[in-house]
């Protein structure tokens, strides 16, 4: 039975967060006396009656909940808050369409970074800060953000979080949930604190190094610049961005392992080496061919595959170039980047490296057993035996994100959008990246794509950043029916 109370009472919650950031936007606004603040007041007095309205409607309930329930809170709550999120953006009249102003914000709490702006630098700087924030709350999850400020789920915030970031499970480093949520939550601030300071010391003034720290931390691309980070014209910069990108890119329970000196944990992380070796390895295919193909030296080559190879595996989308001008066959390169994504348990999008990693360990292990049809052959991961529920959960996985690509790509050529960009498209969308190929690469904005194509992306971006099983499960009638 659907608890109907909890879920009017966690949703109320998660809208007054909304409401707090929204007030942060206020206090930019008034700092540089911009047009916007009228927009950002009316919003926030929206936010503040519904999340009340909600805490009001859930009186009464208890703090437990349970799976069906955490589903249905975490579907929703990503579309109630980019719906009230578009808010800004319309009554300003920045971007006076609903379907733009939703995509826009969407494409932010998913930490996406796709933008349908042409000219991103005329935003009153309320406006590009809400952007940035959006994907900075949404780059580890608005649930996760809200189970470590406000202790009030009891037992329920698991499945909260399971519902949230689906897919694995991984080694506890607390028994309550609440807590290893403020602990991740600490150090993702910290990261952000550490980048802003970085590329302020760098010669971005303080806003803009605030606003594209959350875009390297969040993995989500937003900058405040048309042209992304190529504004700067700065190596600093580039490789400061970079390091942090594959930082933020790590699963971010290892990332506290790491920090609580638990490092034989994080080194023989089975996912994190082949993720960090993907680096390596596309990173000098593609130094190699920008330096024989373009005027590039050395350096300059490896500084731009470097960024941009880190930049779509951790789904991040910032650009220091148009990687369109680059050979067909480097774009292959970073379309297979952008479909394998960085670690779970991280701020990126994608399959995933730890399926991939899975993937390969399974395909193996059937060419062994044409060899040797008796042989026993588990799939490990960290010398632990993978169960067979893991085991087929990738492959549905897999095998579902496929499905829903080709079917995506079709749909947007039926709509008239050109065959090279609907992959591009899809591929970004569903992967959280940003920049897709063709005339939605990084040197365009997604602005020319028909109304009904940015629905679909929209909603490719919220399956794809709620690994698919926790949105789609809703289309399931049985999932409905009374227990």
């Amino acid at each position: 039975m659907i608890n109907l109370k909890t879920i009017y009472k966690i949703m109320g919650l998660l809208v007054l967060v909304e409401t707090v950031m929204l007030i942060c936007c206020i206090g930019v606004s008034l700092l540089y006396q911009e047009d916007d603040l009228i927009s950002f007041t009316i919003t926030t007095a929206i936010t503040l009656v519904i999340g009340l309205g909600l805490l009001l409607a859930g009186r009464g309930s208890g703090n437990q909940f349970n799976k069906r329930d955490s589903i249905i809170i975490v579907s929703f709550s990503w579309i109630i808050v980019s719906a009230l999120g578009m808010l800004p953006f319309y009554i300003s009249g920045y971007i006076p369409d609903i379907t733009n102003a939703f995509f826009e914000t969407i494409s932010g709490f998913t930490s996406t970074g796709s933008t349908i702006l042409d000219d991103i630098e005329s935003l009153p700087h309320g406006l590009l800060f809400w952007r940035s924030m959006t994907q900075w709350i949404g780059g580890l999850g608005i649930v996760f953000f809200t189970l470590a400020v406000l202790p009030v789920f009891g037992v329920g915030g698991v499945q909260l979080f399971a519902a949230e970031a689906s897919g694995f499970t991984y080694d506890k480093v607390h028994p309550r949930i609440g807590t290893t949520a403020k602990w991740i939550w600490s150090i993702y601030s910290g990261l952000t604190i550490i980048v802003a300071i970085l590329l302020w010391l760098g010669g971005m003034n303080v806003f803009d190094s605030i606003c594209h720290a959350f875009a390297t931390a969040g993995t989500g691309g937003y900058s405040t610049k048309q042209t992304s980070i190529e504004f700067y014209n700065s190596p600093y910069i580039e490789y400061v961005i970079s390091i942090f990108m594959t930082i933020s890119g790590m699963n971010f329970i290892l990332l506290l392992f790491f920090v609580n000196g638990k490092f034989k944990k994080f080194f023989q992380d089975t996912e994190l080496k082949w993720y960090l070796i993907s680096i390596f390895t596309f990173t000098t295919i593609i130094t190699l061919g920008l330096y024989k193909t373009t005027p590039m030296g050395v350096e300059e080559a490896f500084r731009k595959a470097f960024f941009q190879v880190t930049s779509l595996h951790t789904s991040t989308g910032l650009a220091t170039t148009d990687y369109m001008t680059w050979s067909p066959f480097l774009w292959a390169l970073l379309l297979i980047i952008m479909i394998i994504g960085a670690c779970a348990g991280s701020t990126s999008g994608g399959i995933k490296c730890i399926r991939v990693v899975m993937l390969a360990k399974i395909a193996n292990n059937e060419f062994k057993r044409m060899i040797h049809p008796n042989a026993v052959l588990p799939v490990r991961i960290n010398k632990r035996v993978a169960p067979p529920t893991i085991v087929s959960s990738v492959l549905a996985f897999i095998f579902v994100y496929l499905v829903i690509i080709i079917i995506s790509c079709l749909i947007l050529i039926a709509l008239g959008v050109g065959f090279e960009e609907s992959i591009g498209t899809v591929i970004s969308s569903i992967g959280n990246m940003g920049p897709g190929v063709g005339s939605t690469g990084p040197a365009y904005s997604w602005n020319a794509l028909p109304d009904i194509a940015k629905w679909l992306c929209a909603f490719l971006m919220l399956i794809g950043r709620l690994e698919l099983f926790t949105i789609l499960i809703l289309f399931s009638p049985g999932f409905w029916r009374k227990r």
